[in-house]
């Protein structure tokens, strides 16, 4: 069977708009005379290769650490290795805290307590904080399976707010850590759906913007000459400058620098009810609003929303098959791995301690 040009191949699946790239990834390949086998061979790959084009900027990233991808491995141990390191850390601060203000030995430690108080415990508590959030949005593309994530993460919020109304109400949590994770991979979740959605309307059509102006394709590497790396990189400084700006918008004011401040309006801090619950889980806390342990949508969602830009950006920089990801301390693995019921239970636990020592 003599060989035929394989231009008439390309050209055809490229207008199907299926599979960009094939022969030249593969110049030895050849296709020979139609038949029924190369064109249900040819559907096939078309098949696939839709598929992946139709995938979301969330779900990129898991080619860069599957084991069939050429990586080093299937999982980023080195991720663990620091969510265990942060757990630890969270699990001393609020240990000190116990020990500080629960037990008999706080009044003698007034020396600990003015650190803990002062900026030395400030830099403390928010180097826990942004870690998580920062890995948690991190973490948001290798999940295939975010709105269960999401679900559960937001069933235990919703669980330790029910206990500490009920069991402590002077130390309550309400919108805590755990429920803006929960809330934060849902609307994630959402985004992907949405996205999803939208590629699956457009497949399969042109655009003029597709065609040169003798409608002949153009190349999808004309598309980005710095490899995919322009949004993603301007994703996260897009999302730090908002995070930066929105920092004290519990407090009622945004703030650029040292110098730029701009009040909010009030309005939105003198809501009551459903709407006060509403806007107090936004970012705008109510009057009376308490909690122990605060954390808005605003600001945080930015913080998280600049995690996922930066796990975008370095998978399209292709650098997560290298070794610094892939460090193991076992110990430190084993905790991060199993970060949320170490989260639910350390509380508990160190009450206990505390009582049983003071």
């Amino acid at each position: 069977m003599a060989d035929i040009d394989r231009s008439y191949y390309t050209d055809r699946l490229e207008a199907r708009g299926v599979f960009r790239g094939f022969f030249a990834k593969n110049p030895g390949s050849t296709v020979r005379t139609p038949s029924q086998s190369v064109l249900r061979t040819a559907k096939r790959i078309g098949s696939a290769a839709r598929k992946r084009s139709m995938s979301t900027p969330f779900e990129g990233a898991w080619t860069v650490t599957d084991k069939k991808a050429g990586g080093t491995g299937g999982r980023l141990e080195t991720l663990d290795m620091i969510r265990g390191l942060t757990i630890i850390s969270m699990v001393l601060y609020h240990g000190m805290w116990d020990l500080l203000y629960l037990s008999r030995f706080g009044a003698e430690m007034s020396t600990a307590r003015t650190w803990y108080e002062g900026i030395g415990g400030h830099l403390w508590q928010q180097s826990i904080c942004r870690s998580f959030i920062l890995l948690a949005g991190f973490c948001v593309p290798f999940s295939k399976h975010i709105f269960r994530r999401g679900l559960l993460v937001s069933a235990c919020g919703i669980l330790v707010s029910a206990v500490t109304v009920f069991a402590m109400y002077e130390e309550r949590v309400l919108f805590g850590v755990l429920t803006f994770h929960g809330a934060a991979m849902l609307l994630a979740g959402a985004g992907r759906q949405i996205k999803k959605r939208r590629s699956e309307q457009l497949c399969g059509w042109r655009t003029a913007e597709d065609e040169f102006s003798d409608g002949s394709v153009k190349p999808a590497a004309a598309a980005d000459s710095t490899g995919g790396l322009t949004k993603p990189a301007a994703g996260v400084l897009l999302s730090a400058f908002f995070f930066h700006v929105t920092r004290w918008v519990n407090r009622g004011y945004l703030q650029l620098g040292p110098v730029f401040r701009l009040a909010l309006p009030a309005f939105l801090y003198k809501r009551e009810g459903a709407g006060g619950w509403i806007l107090t889980a936004a970012g705008f806390p109510m009057k009376g609003f308490f909690s122990t342990d605060y954390f808005s949508l605003i600001p945080w969602i930015f913080l998280f929303q600049t995690g996922i830009c930066l796990c975008r950006l370095m998978e399209k920089g292709k650098v997560f098959s290298r070794p610094v990801f892939h460090l193991r301390a076992p110990l430190l693995n084993l905790i991060g791995q199993y970060s949320l019921l170490i989260y639910l239970l350390h509380q508990p636990l160190l009450y206990l301690l505390v009582s049983v020592f003071s």
